[in-house]
This record gives structure tokens, sequence and C-alpha cells, in this order.
């Protein structure tokens, strides 16, 4: 039996491929805003940052500016973008495999608290979930304040816990608090990411991760 009773899961990119939605709804938000990119591959690194991140660290956006972006992409994303999205394969067969194994599971996610929520209920997966933790914009912005909500209210034993992701916020954020971390690369953070974040373990596909998890 794995020695991991407590499994936190990211959302985006690591249960749901989301990047299809997130990137068109970027490519909405920066058509509006007026700013030209390289093409499409270029967006993709938008995908599992929280957005503050991307519009300002990244695009180097203003405070100003970036809510304008951020609104602008949410316009899109709202409408169209959440459902532009599919769950991976093996992902709920995985699932109902830890949850019947005893396991709690919970998913720690920067993506908007509304929009998760929504994702949770349309692909059916918030059956397997003991708590879901998503980003509320007041306190729990980033990757840490999700997650030390989610250990708080969650009741997690962080030495007997297990996060995974598909970008270094997921891992960072798990060593934060002291917690083991599997970086998945059927997502959207590469292998050299990962490890130079710190990832415990890598998963090139879901069954890697059930032999990691089970």
């Amino acid at each position: 039996m794995s020695k991991y009773e407590y499994i936190l899961f990211d959302l985006d990119g690591t249960l749901t491929d989301s990047g299809p939605g997130i990137m068109n709804g970027f490519e909405y938000s920066l058509g509006k805003m007026g700013v030209e990119y390289p093409g499409r591959d270029y967006l993709k690194q938008f995908v599992g940052p929280p957005l503050g991140d991307s519009f300002e660290k990244t695009l180097g956006f203003s405070p100003e500016d970036a809510a304008k972006g951020i609104a602008f992409y949410r316009e899109y994303y709202a409408e169209k973008g959440v459902y532009e999205n599919d769950v991976y394969p093996g992902i709920p067969e995985l699932l109902e495999k830890l949850k019947a194994s005893g396991k709690k599971l919970i998913v720690a996610t920067t993506k908007a608290e509304l929009m998760a929520n929504v994702v949770m209920d349309h692909f059916g997966l918030r059956k397997y979930f003991d708590l879901m933790v998503a980003s509320n914009n007041t306190d729990r912005k980033n990757k840490i304040d999700v997650l030390s909500f989610a250990i708080e209210n969650g009741g997690v034993d962080t030495k007997k816990a297990v996060m995974v992701g598909d970008r270094f916020y997921d891992i960072t954020g798990a060593a934060h608090f002291g917690m083991t971390s599997v970086g998945v690369l059927y997502g959207y953070g590469s292998r050299q990411e990962l490890e130079e974040a710190g990832a415990a373990y890598i998963a090139e596909t879901v069954g890697d991760l059930k032999d990691i998890l089970l």
C-alpha cells in the first residue's frame, strides 16, 4: 500500500487538458489589448500559472492593464473557454481506484473558484474528492495560499501527503509545506522545469502516476 494517505491534485494540465480554452482566452484577451505575440505555441506557457503572474510577470503588463487583460480573458473563458477542455484519458479510473483504496483526495488549484466549480461539475469529478480548493483572489491568490487552506481545512498530515501537478508552482508549493511532489509530463510543464523545481517523481503518463500513487 502506498505511504501517501492524502493526495492533492492540480486541476489544469493534471486532471483535465484545459489548454485549448485557456489559450483561446489569452488569444482573445491579447487581441482586445492590441498585443502581438509570436504564435499559438507562445500561449502554452499560460496554462497553469495564476492569471496575475501571466499578465504582469510574463507579459509585463502594469497592474492596471493586467486587470483589463484578465477581465477580457474571463469574458471569453466564462462563456466558451471553460468548456474547451477534456478530462485526460485514464484519470477517472485512477481517481476511482484511489478513492476505493481509502485515500483522501483534494483538488488544489489556482483556477478561479467559480470556473473550477464549473469544470468539476461539468466533468463529474467532484464525487471523487473530499475537498476542492481554488483561488478566490483575496486570501487565496497563489499556490501556497491555496495549499495552506487545503492543508488546514482538509486535515492533511503533510508527512503522508503528495502533491501532483504539471508546473513548477505545484512542485515548489509542495516543498514549501514539506510535502512530496509528483510532476506529470502529459500536462504543460517540461521535464526540466519539474526537475529543477525539485519534483520527487516524474510521471510521463497517467499509468506512471497510478504506479506511483497506488
